[in-house]
């Protein structure tokens, strides 16, 4: 399961070319013209147009291409979208579409009244829809990523881990920060990927949206060959809460200038990594009150009948405990996982509805991604905002409550299925 989710989430990056603002612009002027063909052909792969996975966007404006004899049909957000044309003297079809940013979207192609989808699940695309401030900005200063770091722990005796300190440029060492951590951070790293995590923070710390804040990115660890993530992510208890603070951040405290009040204290995942940070901030609230959960998977992946608990035990939990002093943004999309381990759409709506019970400072997107970091990655600068708003450096604790708006609201329900 370990491997599947992992392959899962390094699915995210697809097979597509980078958002390329001229190619939509000319997608939309001038789509015969030479220029756009050969623009069109260089940034994507002839494997992927005949897969029907080609595509660039910006800033929620987006081209797609399929190469294809007969004529296509194209579907957007699992709906018809727009006429299909053929670029002249050619087999290579395009389309144009809009979309909201700060969420995910998917798109799919069908040819002969079959959809032109990869075997086995037939899901759609998924696609980000990034705004402005996922993308690099002139004048806004860059902050400094670490070399890696390799941790050998006591805690989860003798597992090796590797680690990223990234420091924002504002950083003042004479000024105690706030801290972020981030699980799976191996791929965050990466100032390139899909997850723009490092733009994210350079842009919002600039603006002064979120505050100067030291971040820990973590990957997870081995013990010889075996691959510890599960057992560290998935384990409702918090013996991974401990690592991180008598470990990890014990050594990042010990070279930077850092916040010790759990209100100045963020933690953040995707999947299993997304559980990890909730267990962190409910077995040690004290130390960590801000969550983002991705994709959470609130699920059965280490529950052990009548021996251990597991993830999908939360939505129970959450409701027979006291309210603890968290707030947590949460995304989920209907295209996520089925397995033996639980369903991850309706575990995640169950969690989300035990949070508003108990009234907890939350925010809850459903859309229809799969199990993935698109959606992750198009709303974090929303995300990050949205968690840090209010935020008063002179302050060392805020009680946080539902806001009247969401409470006013019912609870999330499943309507219809999506299937005949």
């Amino acid at each position: 399961m370990k491997q599947v989710l992992t392959l899962l989430l390094s699915a995210a990056a697809l097979a597509a070319a980078e958002p390329s603002q001229e190619l939509v612009e000319m997608a939309k002027k001038s789509p015969q013209s030479s220029a756009f063909r050969e623009k069109l052909l260089a940034a994507t792969k002839e494997a992927d147009r005949k897969a029907g996975k080609a595509w660039a966007g910006y800033q929620g404006q987006y081209v797609f291409a399929l190469d294809s004899a007969p004529a296509p049909e194209f579907f957007f957000d699992e709906t018809p979208g727009g006429k299909p044309v053929r670029l002249n003297g050619s087999d290579t079809w395009i389309v144009t579409a809009s979309g909201a940013t700060g969420r995910s979207h998917n798109f799919y192609w069908q040819v002969d009244g079959k959809p032109v989808l990869a075997a086995p699940l037939l899901l759609p695309n998924d696609i980000q829809g990034y705004g402005p401030l996922s993308y690099e900005k002139p004048g806004v200063p860059q902050g400094k990523l670490s070399e890696k770091i390799v941790h050998t722990s006591t805690i989860y005796e003798g597992m090796r881990a590797d680690y990223w300190v990234y420091v924002p440029a504002q950083y003042d060492a004479s000024k105690p920060a706030a801290l972020m951590v981030w699980q799976d951070g191996q791929g965050l790293a990466n100032r390139a990927g899909n997850a723009r995590l490092l733009t994210v923070i350079d842009n919002l710390t600039h603006e002064k949206r979120i505050p100067v804040a030291i971040q820990v990115l973590i990957s997870p660890g081995l013990i010889g060959e075996q691959r510890m993530r599960s057992v560290q992510y998935d384990s409702v208890d918090d013996k991974y809460a401990r690592y991180l603070r008598d470990e990890i951040l014990k050594d990042v405290e010990a070279k930077y200038n850092i916040r010790k009040d759990g209100y100045s204290r963020f933690i953040s995942g995707e999947s299993s990594g997304a559980i990890c940070a909730f267990n962190v901030a409910w077995w040690h609230n004290e130390h960590f009150t801000r969550v983002l959960s991705r994709i959470g998977s609130y699920t059965s992946i280490q529950w052990k009948p009548w021996e251990k608990e597991g993830g999908n035990i939360y939505p129970f939990l959450i409701r027979k405990s006291d309210r603890k002093n968290i707030r947590i943004w949460m995304t989920d999309g209907h295209n996520d996982l089925e397995n033996n381990h639980g369903s991850w759409p309706l575990q995640n709506i169950a969690f989300a509805n035990s949070l508003k019970m108990k009234e907890y400072d939350f925010h809850f997107f459903f859309g229809n991604s799969q199990h993935n970091g698109t959606q992750g990655a198009s709303d974090l600068p929303e995300a990050l905002t949205w968690i840090w708003r209010g935020y008063d450096a002179a302050k060392t604790s805020e009680t946080f409550v539902m806001d009247p708006a969401e409470k006013a609201k019912p609870y999330f329900r499943v309507k219809t299925l999506n299937r005949e």
